[in-house]
């Protein structure tokens, strides 16, 4: 009797996951799938931009990819690049670069013996020194993936907009983890891009984000989590984003293309230090992830229990394959607007992998303390 209570129990709750899981998706993510992007011809130019680059010993990706913001497609900008106290030859390089490119401003700063700081001071030092309003922020080894990027993220700063989301996806290389990486970056953009659709921005990322210059002095920066070393692009849109001051941009002309880690030891020593900006989230922010995550990962783990405990294989494989044709026609034209459409072809594989290794990964951040910028 107490075994057939325990079956329904865990019955029920599986489908109490599905749905809400399934909510998600239908409620949330399919907003993204309707969303219709500005053509990059459509677009006019506008306002005046500061693009900032943070940089410690990035001497060989800013002389491969600092040319391709430099010669961006855009009547008026500055690339501010703050050389954050680098050992390798970025100087020389940054000095070099400035001859020949008159839009090219570098900020040094210097290491000093006891006062060590994150990037989010190298952040401010770089806003600071920014002439414009209108700031646009990429990392050192990143590249846009055309000369109309900066065109594409400013065009929505108008009215009300003081924050634009853009998109970073990463390069497509071989391999599980390769895979996993791109995987957990799509699901990444498609909840925030979607939410921000929704009226519920929570978050960005630094790889590709632009907000206004008043709009981080005016709420006085990185002062409220300036104690936690990471969160420098997602808990800043978590304290300053409305439903009426952000939008979004995800034009494939307006993306910004990064290099992914190529060992699991560095891809979880980046993943424990974005978990823990995660932390300092609005409540109602962290309720409504847990909520949402917890669903997945409690679908994946109940399905195994009731295969343990036998029950009606035709239910579990009905319930699971409705999931995954929900997620097929969601996902799918999401996934060709966001540059990653061949991660279909092993999705199922790929998600179950993502939800348990989201279940290590968040026990594990429970723990962890000392997290730093490089």
């Amino acid at each position: 009797m107490l075994s057939d209570y325990l079956y329904f129990a865990v019955l029920i709750l599986f489908q109490v996951a599905f749905l809400i899981h399934v909510y998600f998706i239908i409620f949330r993510h399919a907003r993204l799938r309707s969303y219709k992007e500005t053509p990059a011809g459509d677009v006019p130019v506008a306002h005046p931009v500061s693009v900032i680059i943070c940089a410690r010993n990035e001497e060989k990706n800013l002389e491969k990819n600092l040319p391709l913001v430099l010669d961006q497609d855009y009547s008026e900008f500055e690339v501010v690049v703050v050389n954050d106290c680098s050992s390798d030859d970025t100087d020389m390089l940054l000095r070099r670069y400035s001859a020949s490119y008159p839009n090219l401003k570098v900020v040094t700063i210097n290491e000093h013996a006891r006062f060590k700081h994150g990037k989010k001071f190298a952040v401010t030092l770089g806003i600071k020194a920014a002439s414009h309003e209108y700031l646009l922020f990429t990392d050192a080894d990143c590249f846009p993936a055309s000369r109309d990027w900066i065109r594409l993220m400013q065009q929505h700063f108008s009215g009300q907009t003081e924050i634009v989301l853009g998109y970073s996806p990463y390069i497509k290389k071989g391999g599980f983890l390769n895979a996993l990486i791109r995987l957990e970056t799509f699901y990444t953009a498609v909840n925030y891009l979607s939410f921000a659709l929704c009226g519920r921005p929570y978050m960005g990322v630094g790889r590709n984000m632009s907000y206004r210059k008043s709009l981080f002095f005016r709420n006085k920066g990185f002062a409220s989590h300036i104690h936690i070393p990471s969160g420098d692009d997602d808990l800043f849109v978590n304290q300053n984003a409305t439903e009426d001051n952000t939008s979004i941009e995800i034009n494939a002309g307006s993306q910004v293309w990064s290099e992914p880690k190529t060992t699991f030891a560095s891809y979880w020593k980046q993943k424990i230090r974005h978990m823990g900006a995660g932390k300092a989230y609005k409540s109602s922010d962290k309720w409504l992830l847990t909520i949402q995550g917890g669903a997945g990962i409690l679908f994946y783990l109940l399905l195994i229990v009731l295969i343990i405990l036998k029950a009606q294989w035709w239910l579990l494989l009905g319930i699971y394959l409705l999931r995954l044709l929900i997620q097929t026609i969601v996902y799918y034209p999401v996934m060709k607007k966001l540059s990653c459409k061949d991660l279909m072809w092993w999705f199922p594989a790929l998600d179950l992998s993502y939800n348990f290794f989201t279940i290590v990964l968040s026990i594990v951040s429970l723990f962890k303390k000392k997290i730093k910028w490089k």
